[in-house]
């Protein structure tokens, strides 16, 4: 199996491969689901571990105290091996995670293989695919909850272990002083709890989040914001408890504590920061300093942790496993929220590379999860979702081949709507060995319109008698969304070239029953109208751009506005929501710019789902992000676009300007296009001239049929990722 390990000596990440742990008696085998970074803890050990030897000394005291005691007892040789040996060896990384139980070793009986768990512990709750999990430091997770979820159950027991510790009553005040994860969670357990909270971060992000979720107000620690919030909730008393949950070298949480408590109020201490009390402060005001430990009692206990020996209840209310049971139930009733911490999610095999972004500050997170892709497939609905992309089957029956050179390539239209009487119609017209011979609508004005003004040689509102016509070569389906599946599966079962309009399909039944027609006509021969991918402009920035050897970072920012009153793109329940419409040419365009098709989907969406933020992921680790807001400001571009690999930079300005920035001197630009079209193109009409010939010769389409399915399945991807909350894995199908 693979684990996450880190050699404390030399700094160095590694995922290595490693023995599978035994099922021991008192424990239970498990298979990670998700595991959660601790962007505090764990990212301290990372940061110390590349320091050099002096500065581990001074990052760690009580080491080094322990370091010159055993010189004492065993002298300078001796104990430079042993802490020699120490240091170059790998350690584990990891504690708080979830998985399904695979084996349960003996005198087990609360759980069985198959139940999914969740699990602490920095020595059993690994960043590894399987763990052993002693009985103790494992709870069942309440049904309906997702995994990904369920892993944050570690740290919510360190948040409220240290909330237990202050001891709140209903209607008092807190002040949070440190809001990363533990300091999040601290805010939505107060709320909880019925205390007004004020949180202090000089983060302005964090304060903002701690407002989402609970928070009274928050603010930077350095201004007077804390101290007048504090003032006007407390009538000039002071807070009731202080809950400094912050890291670092500076003693500015402790005298804040210290000024804003009041008389007799209590200081608790969970995360790991510097306590230089002053004395006078803490003394006139008779404050209580309390500490925090780890997830609550039972924590450091072999007796509890290994043997499994649980205290009873009647003088131990709340242990290390009850706290673990407790916030999953407050996660499942809905009282704590940890979706919107969740900054970004890993495959499990990137995890070095996330831990050195996460290290290097170009990932900026709250919460981090490592995904484990074996675990979703086999989990179903009770681990992230999953959407199998089709595999495309062809009979042995021929496709279509090449026309005689002699007649004009003849087209039907089915629709001509805006989009084909603006966007498309107008190029065909005016193309020389094109014939538009039939347009078909579902009323007849709107297809005699069409025949006026583009020189139909017929409109008709009968689409059997298209499909029927041998002489026509290629059909466009330009309708709306609901019908493009259903209508490209009986032109390519009438043997007829397809021009579809995305979207291809809404569903999964949709898009197989498409492919279900490829393959038993033998014809493949469609197209979907993904056009970006042709934009010259762009083409040509990807030509300067050049062959890339590393992974890719793509950022694709939609300013798609807000829908006009009436537009059927409201119609959802009909038509499909607004992305599943045309989000495929966003994905389609980041595909074919990192020239591969995306393995995974994960989507997460403001309230009303229509501001997206959609991650893919690809085979060589690369990634494109597409944000498609709805709530931008209207002057704003609607489309820009950065691609970042080998030290360079693809810039694409709304089709309208683009350049390519080379490594070397800061700012310098290898390519700007030389002067800016009259309008944007966006590549309809090269488009259109590529389908065209692989009608009239009978050569390739302009893309492969493959590559469609898989934007369409992403896409798809994307609503069942923001209906499960969860990555989706894209399958290919066996």
């Amino acid at each position: 199996m693979k684990q996450v390990v880190q050699n404390y000596k030399s700094g160095e990440l590694a995922v290595l491969d490693v023995p599978v742990p035994g099922c021991k008696p008192g424990g239970v085998l498990v298979r990670t689901a998700y595991s959660l970074i601790s962007t505090g803890t764990e990212l301290m050990k990372v940061s110390e571990a590349g320091m050099s030897m002096l500065g581990k000394a001074r990052s760690r005291p009580d080491q080094v105290a322990k370091v010159m005691q055993s010189v004492a007892t065993n002298g300078v040789p001796a104990t430079y091996r042993k802490v020699m040996g120490k240091l170059d060896s790998y350690t584990p990384l990891g504690y708080s995670l979830c998985g399904v139980v695979e084996q349960v070793g003996a005198g087990v009986d609360d759980v069985k293989a198959g139940d999914l768990v969740a699990c602490a512990g920095n020595e059993h709750a690994l960043h590894a695919e399987l763990n052993w999990v002693p009985k103790n430091l494992y709870t069942p997770v309440p049904d309906g909850l997702a995994p990904r979820h369920a892993a944050f159950g570690t740290v919510g027991s360190i948040a409220m272990q240290g909330v237990r510790q202050g001891e709140p009553q209903l209607g008092e005040v807190a002040l949070v002083i440190g809001l990363g994860l533990i300091g999040q969670l601290v805010v939505q357990l107060l709320t909880a709890a019925g205390v007004r909270v004020v949180g202090a971060d000089p983060d302005p992000t964090r304060c903002e989040l701690a407002e989402r979720l609970g928070a009274a107000a928050c603010g930077d620690p350095a201004s007077t914001a804390v101290e007048a919030a504090v003032a006007e909730l407390t009538d000039g008393h002071g807070v009731d408890q202080v809950f400094l949950a912050a890291g670092g070298g500076s003693n500015q949480p402790v005298e804040l504590a210290a000024r804003l408590a009041r008389d007799r109020g209590r200081v608790v201490d969970i995360g790991k920061c510097r306590l230089d009390l002053p004395w006078n402060a803490y003394y006139e005001k008779e404050l209580d300093v309390r500490f925090s430990r780890s997830y609550g009692p039972g924590r450091y206990d072999p007796a509890y942790e290994l043997e499994g020996r649980d205290y009873p209840i009647g003088y131990v209310r709340w242990t290390e496993r009850r706290n673990l049971a407790c916030f999953l139930d407050l996660l499942a009733r809905g009282s704590v929220d940890v979706e919107p911490l969740v900054s970004h999610v890993a495959d499990f095999d990137d995890a070095v590379e996330t831990y050195q972004s996460l290290k290097d500050g170009d990932l900026k997170a709250v919460a981090v999860l490592f995904r484990y892709p074996e675990q979703a497939e086999e989990q179903g609905e009770s681990a992230a979702p999953e959407v199998s992309v089709p595999e495309v089957r062809r009979s042995g029956k021929a496709s279509n081949s090449a026309r005689t050179a002699k007649t004009p390539v003849r087209l039907a239209f089915v629709g001509a709507g805006n989009y084909a009487t603006s966007m498309l119609l107008p190029h065909l017209a005016q193309r020389e060995g094109v014939e538009l011979s039939t347009v078909v609508t579902t009323t007849a004005l709107s297809a005699a319109n069409a025949q006026r003004k583009f020189g139909f040689a017929e409109a008709t509102t009968d689409l059997d008698a298209v499909l029927g016509d041998k002489s026509i070569d290629a059909v466009f389906v330009v309708t709306r969304h609901s019908s493009h599946a259903e209508l490209t599966r009986q032109a390519l079962l009438a043997g007829k070239t397809v021009f579809v309009e995305k979207p291809l399909a809404l569903t999964e039944d949709e898009l197989a029953g498409v492919l279900a027609a490829v393959e038993e006509s033998g014809n493949d021969r469609l197209q979907v109208g993904f056009n970006r991918r042709f934009a010259p402009l762009l083409q040509e920035a990807r030509k300067r751009f050049g062959a890339r050897t590393g992974p890719a970072s793509l950022r694709y920012l939609v300013n798609a506005g807000k829908l006009q009153h009436g537009s059927w793109y409201l119609q959802q329940g009909a038509e499909g929501s607004r992305f599943a419409g045309e989000g495929g040419h966003f994905i389609d365009t980041a595909s074919w710019l990192l020239d591969a098709d995306p393995v995974s989907v994960y989507a997460t969406a403001a309230p009303g789902n229509e501001d997206l933020q959609v991650v893919l992921r690809y085979p060589d680790g690369s990634t494109a992000t597409i944000s498609y807001v709805t709530t931008g400001a209207a002057g704003f571009p609607k489309e820009t676009l950065d691609l970042i690999a080998d030290g360079r930079v693809l810039r694409l300005d709304d089709f309208v300007r683009a350049s390519v920035y080379s490594d070397g001197t800061v700012g310098r630009k290898q390519w700007v296009s030389s002067r800016l079209p009259k309008a944007r193109d966006k590549g309809q009409n090269a488009e259109l001239a590529a389908f065209i010939k692989a009608v009239r010769t009978g050569g390739p389409m302009p893309v492969p049929l493959e590559s469609l399915v898989a934007t369409t399945s992403a896409t798809l991807a994307v609503q069942a990722g923001l209906a499960g909350g969860a990555p989706v894995t894209l399958a290919r199908a066996r």
